[in-house]
């Protein structure tokens, strides 16, 4: 039996020249946001050394061309759209290697308890569970996606029609 290589192959034995790694650093980031760590990382592979790439993502920075807010707010609207909770988020943010506070303000504005409870009717149907077994299993449903269990105690309990959370 043989196993392939999962590491990537042999770096290039001359580094790139600073024209090269810049070209590179652009075409990185034209086809996607990079944190900073992660664009940082993605450059050294190619056997450039930290002197020559530390200064050139300083200036993708200041010119605006990488950010990790705006990195930040793609992983949030990207993880929403994917239904997922704010404890999967922050654990997408952090293997992004972007700071959660960056992400903080459109945590905040997001209704948790409504994207929940779309996910739910959308997995399960709209009608509520009253089985103990069902409502465990749909809390549980919840909890994977990432949402903490108020808000999925919550969920299972509330639907389109009766939008009075107090009752919940």
């Amino acid at each position: 039996m043989s196993f392939k290589k999962t590491s990537p192959s042999n770096p290039p034995a001359a580094p790139p020249s600073p024209a090269r790694l810049r070209s590179l650093a652009f075409a990185l980031l034209a086809r996607r946001e990079w944190s900073r760590q992660a664009l940082t990382d993605k450059l050294l592979e190619t056997g450039a050394t930290t002197e020559q790439v530390e200064p050139l993502v300083e200036e993708l920075v200041e010119s605006q061309y990488q950010s990790d807010e705006r990195m930040a707010h793609m992983l949030v609207r990207a993880n929403i759209r994917k239904g997922r909770g704010p404890a999967r988020l922050k654990q997408d943010l952090k293997q992004h290697a972007v700071d959660h506070q960056l992400a903080e303000p459109d945590i905040q504005q997001t209704d948790w308890l409504a994207l929940a409870s779309a996910l739910r009717q959308k997995k399960f149907g709209a009608t509520l569970p009253t089985d103990p077994k069902e409502q465990a299993r749909q809390v549980r449903f919840l909890q994977y996606r990432g949402f903490d269990i108020n808000t999925c105690q919550r969920a299972i309990r509330w639907n389109e029609d009766n939008h009075d959370e107090e009752e919940c």
